[in-house]
């Protein structure tokens, strides 16, 4: 009696696994067939990207596509802004974020908690509502076409405060308060002893703000006028639009110069991005 329950059990099991499996993999088809196939395109000729029905792969891979759209349009300096503010956006949101969840979990003062739902409340907002007056201010500044134009409005990021704040709260009150009593005092105490507990969620808040910075594409494209200033997304369009006269197969090429960087910083660090969101599903 007891073999033919298990039977049933196991076969349970197996088409369950079955399924869930197929499920997976028909979802990373239908998610990386776009990334494959604009690698194909990329190494086409022109004749063969126009070629109807499609070809799956080139009889001779056009390595020199690359070449043509790297010169096409200044990527080299579109390098150098995009990791210039990429980089500098990432370093104030997570100090932002680090000392506005520290103060909002750890430190007591008066409506703190109302504080805290009014910043949440600004999640709510769409950013597009500050284009104009941020717009203003830096032109006031005369901060047009410069980094920090690009970097500073930005700065301040609610979601990461609101992430790291929620972990912090579940780290031991007596860590706190064993940390008080050697003398510490907050800032110490969350350099030496909230942040670094809080490693896995710090480094998921680390790449959610890369990419974030990295793909930005609208308030680049307001605040610059200038070539010399422009980010990768925004000279990716430039070379989309009329001013410059390139194939698709050199689009393709363009675009993955964009790509790059973002798979590799994801490859090396998945590990990382894993641990924090099974960290914050645990203790969150």
């Amino acid at each position: 009696m007891q073999v033919n329950q298990i039977q049933p059990n196991r076969l349970y099991k197996i088409a369950s696994k079955f399924i869930t499996h197929s499920i997976l993999f028909l979802a990373t088809i239908g998610i990386g067939m776009p990334f494959v196939w604009m690698l194909i395109t990329a190494i086409k000729s022109p004749q063969e990207v126009s070629i109807f029905p499609p070809i799956w792969w080139p009889e001779v891979v056009r390595w020199d596509n690359f070449v043509t759209a790297w010169r096409t349009a200044p990527f080299g300096r579109f390098y150098i802004n995009s990791i210039v503010t990429a980089a500098a956006g990432v370093l104030f949101g997570l100090i932002t974020s680090s000392f506005a969840a520290y103060a909002f979990a750890r430190i007591r003062f008066r409506y703190r908690d109302f504080f805290f739902l009014l910043m949440l409340a600004a999640m709510m907002i769409p950013g597009q509502i500050a284009l104009i007056p941020n717009y203003v201010i830096l032109a006031k500044l005369k901060w047009i076409n410069t980094y920090q134009g690009i970097v500073v409005p930005h700065i301040a990021n609610v979601f990461g405060a609101f992430l790291l704040r929620q972990y912090f709260m579940t780290i031991p009150d007596s860590l706190y308060d064993a940390a008080e009593i050697d003398g510490l005092g907050h800032l110490k105490i969350m350099l030496h002893v909230a942040l670094p507990l809080s490693k896995p969620v710090f480094g998921t808040l680390l790449l959610y703000l890369f990419i974030q910075k990295w793909n930005a594409y609208l308030w680049p494209l307001i605040v610059t006028s200038k070539q010399n200033m422009r980010t990768l997304p925004v000279g990716l369009a430039m070379i989309r639009s009329a001013e410059y006269a390139i194939g698709p197969e050199h689009l393709m090429a363009a675009s993955i110069f964009v790509l790059v960087p973002v798979l590799i910083i994801y490859f090396f660090a998945q590990k990382q991005l894993i641990e924090g969101i099974a960290s914050g599903a645990v203790k969150g």
